[in-house]
C-alpha cells in the first residue's frame, strides 16, 4: 500500500473547459492528485495537437482512473479514443453525465 494521494485524470471536449476547471477544482480540494489536458489560449496547429494528443495518453498513463467530463453526454473523437486507450490499459473510467 502507498500513502501517495489518488491521481486521476481528467478527459472531455475543449467546448468544456470551464466544467473541466471545476471538476479539477473539487477533485483537488478532495485531496487527489489532478492531470487535465493542456489549454492554449490560441489555435494550435495539426502538429502541436498530434503533440497534446499523445502527451495527454501519457497523463493517462500516470493515473489510477479517469474522469471524463461530458456535460449531456457528449462524448467527441479525441475523447473517445482517450477512453479506448484507459479502457485498454485497465484503468477505471468515470463520466460526470450519462453517456
Amino acid at each position: 500500500m502507498t500513502d501517495r494521494p489518488e491521481i486521476v485524470c481528467i478527459c472531455g471536449s475543449v467546448r468544456f473547459r470551464d466544467e473541466m476547471r471545476t471538476a479539477n477544482r473539487d477533485l483537488t480540494f478532495a485531496g487527489v492528485i489532478v492531470v487535465a489536458p493542456g489549454e492554449a489560449e490560441e489555435p494550435v496547429t495539426g502538429e502541436q495537437k498530434a503533440a497534446l494528443d499523445a502527451l495527454h495518453l501519457s497523463k493517462i498513463d500516470l493515473a489510477d482512473r479517469v474522469l471524463v467530463v461530458n456535460p449531456g453526454g457528449y462524448v467527441g473523437e479525441s475523447t473517445s479514443r482517450e477512453i479506448a486507450y484507459a479502457r485498454a490499459a485497465g484503468k477505471p473510467v468515470s463520466f460526470t453525465d450519462p453517456v
